[in-house]
């Protein structure tokens, strides 16, 4: 069996790097993030079972990123840590789609029982149900994991740009997504050049969506779009 993969998401790095290095000795392959904006674009690349996200992040909180993980990866197990005690936050954090909260400080041992708790129930859910990793839109799914854009028993192979894109979009459904945060999101700056090439990808977006009625890609002027599904 592959080493279970684990993102991990802290930015007080002393704390970050202990336990970072006792999960990888245990076994584990652990991606460290300590910026909660840099998180989706490595759940993009890195393709984690499992992960463990510090509640009080610079830029964007663990709560926050809880949800946008669930929009990308709707099975995959979040566990919390923070240093918050109030039964509160702890309603908020499974709200957010977690799955279980540990309060600092805590002990490995009782990091990793967790962690092979979650773990363990998400291989099991996933023998039962093949359809995890996939997100429908109107009358399409897409499978982000795959590329794949499916309608009707017909499926389209999207490339890796093309998907980018449509996870951004399907993050932010039926709400106005400024053109300023998409290129910055996945082409890292919003020079003309790539507004240009974005442009494209919304034309081939709006040509593969055609067959449903029911998605439509407005742009609205001066501000960026908005991905409506009826």
């Amino acid at each position: 069996m592959a080493s279970p993969k684990i993102l991990y998401v802290e930015d007080e790095i002393t704390l970050a790097n202990i336990v970072k290095d006792t999960l990888e000795r245990s076994g584990y392959q652990v991606q460290l993030v300590s910026d909660g904006a840099e998180v989706v674009d490595t759940m993009l690349t890195f393709r984690p079972d499992l992960c463990v996200l510090d509640v009080m992040l610079p830029n964007v909180d663990g709560f926050t990123l809880g949800k946008d993980i669930r929009r990308l990866q709707p099975d995959i197990p979040v566990l919390y840590l923070t240093a918050k005690s109030q039964t509160s936050d702890v309603i908020t954090g499974f709200k957010s789609g977690g799955n279980d909260y540990l309060r600092k400080p805590f002990s490995m041992e009782e990091l990793m029982l967790r962690m092979d708790n979650l773990l363990r129930l998400s291989q099991h859910a996933s023998a039962d149900n093949g359809q995890s990793n996939l997100i429908q839109i109107g009358h399409f799914t897409f499978n982000a994991q795959k590329l794949l854009l499916e309608h009707q028993g017909t499926k389209k192979k999207l490339t890796y740009r093309e998907a980018e894109i449509l996870q951004f979009f399907a993050r932010h459904m039926n709400g106005v997504i400024r053109k300023k945060d998409l290129l910055l999101e996945i082409w890292g700056d919003d020079t003309l050049y790539n507004a240009r090439n974005l442009d494209v990808y919304i034309a081939k977006l709006r040509e593969l969506f055609a067959a449903d009625p029911t998605i439509e890609i407005l742009t609205l002027r001066g501000v960026g779009y908005q991905f409506n599904i009826d």
